[in-house]
């Protein structure tokens, strides 16, 4: 019966540290994206999306796909100066999807973004690496 327990609580102990680096490998990609983001770099965005990602931002036609999200973030960076600092306010992994949402705040061209943003990020494990297939944002108002 010990034994049975003590291989119970190990598997646990290792399903808790597999898990926790995921979650940390997943969270890493959201702040990635967020220090891109600040330094207007679309080519390292489109980097951190699927080939078939989707793109869903607010009055917008939805991006599909590396060539259409760069040129929605090139577009973005030709009008928009950000600076968003995020905070993830959860992280749900399944298998090789994670669901990440969060709020980001800061300044567009130095003025305040007013009540932030909301986000929700659908990752998905691409060969062994975890990188965003759909993401859709907007503001709280």
């Amino acid at each position: 019966m010990k034994k049975v327990f003590l291989f119970i609580t190990v598997m646990i102990g290792l399903s808790a540290t597999a898990q926790s680096k995921e979650q940390k490998a997943v969270e890493g990609v959201i702040n990635t994206y967020f220090q891109a983001l600040n330094a207007s770099d679309a080519t390292k965005i489109v980097s951190l999306f699927t080939s078939d990602a989707e793109l869903l931002a607010p009055q917008a036609p939805t991006a599909v796909g590396s060539e259409q999200i760069l040129g929605t973030y090139q577009y973005v960076f030709q009008n928009l100066k950000l600076n968003l600092k995020v905070t993830i306010d959860k992280v749900t992994l399944l298998k090789d999807y994670a669901i990440v949402t969060s709020t980001s705040a800061g300044t567009a061209n130095g003025a305040e973004v007013t009540g932030g943003y909301r986000e929700t990020f659908v990752l998905r494990k691409d060969k062994g690496a975890w990188k965003i297939a759909r993401y859709m944002y907007n503001t709280p108002q």
